[in-house]
């Protein structure tokens, strides 16, 4: 079977694949994690960073680990760059870690790094191991971004709120802010509100892909009825 383009890769990771939307993997930090854009930015550079080591790794080890140990051998893989990245995570952005705290260990549980270390890294080269996790990442990390902007403009009418705790003092007033006499939705800000925007963004996915694939067909059938009208004999 034909390898898949480097520009399939990408589109599966960032779309027609998406971890979150599709796969409906790495929900527990999805969920959680997504109060504010920071927030969700930073888990998902976190998790987009272990995700592309962690696929290098294992595509660079696959032809020395023995079928019966994969697991336990991926498994220690991650464990070993989720602990990096957070020990630079305290050293470096200890504010945004206290607020994410437990979930940043609990990457080395996410299911989309494990799926795609077992299904892609661990049968892939090196190059095509780090395309794909650098997609799947970045798809990933969009999702957690979008929901929690959407849930902290909807809940306390902000928009990258302490986006410092990430970007550095540079960033010390940078994003929306509706005034202090914005009513928000609670709802926007508790577990069913990330579990309904979710659900709206897997919609408007849905809705995007149907739409896509009508226009598809569409163009199938004028392409197949082409050749007919180009045959009809002429009334000259």
């Amino acid at each position: 079977m034909a390898e898949k383009s480097y520009g399939a890769l990408v589109g599966e990771g960032l779309w027609s694949n998406n971890q979150a939307l599709v796969a409906m993997l790495g929900l527990c930090p999805l969920l959680a994690t997504t109060t504010t854009a920071t927030n969700g930015l930073g888990m998902g550079l976190a998790t987009t960073t272990v995700l592309v080591l962690s696929n290098a790794t294992i595509s660079l080890i696959r032809n020395l680990v023995r079928p019966e140990v994969r697991l336990p051998v991926f498994v220690l893989v991650i464990a070993s760059f989720v602990t990096a990245v957070e020990l630079t995570m305290q050293a470096q952005f200890y504010e945004l870690y206290l607020v994410l705290g437990l979930f940043i260990p609990l990457i080395v549980t996410n299911c989309a790094i494990i799926g795609r270390a077992e299904a892609f890294a661990s049968k892939a080269r090196l190059d095509r191991a780090i395309v794909d996790g650098l997609a799947m990442g970045i798809g990933f990390t969009l999702v957690l971004m979008v929901l929690g902007g959407m849930r902290e403009l909807l809940g306390q009418g902000t928009l990258f709120y302490q986006a410092e705790l990430l970007l550095g003092p540079a960033a010390e007033g940078f994003g929306l802010n509706l005034g202090e006499g914005f009513q928000g939705a609670l709802l926007a800000m508790l577990p069913p509100g990330a579990f309904i925007g979710l659900g709206f963004l897997i919609a408007l996915k849905n809705i995007f892909d149907k739409a896509s694939e009508r226009r598809r067909r569409a163009r199938q059938a004028l392409t197949k009825s082409a050749p007919i009208h180009d045959m009809a004999p002429s009334s000259g």
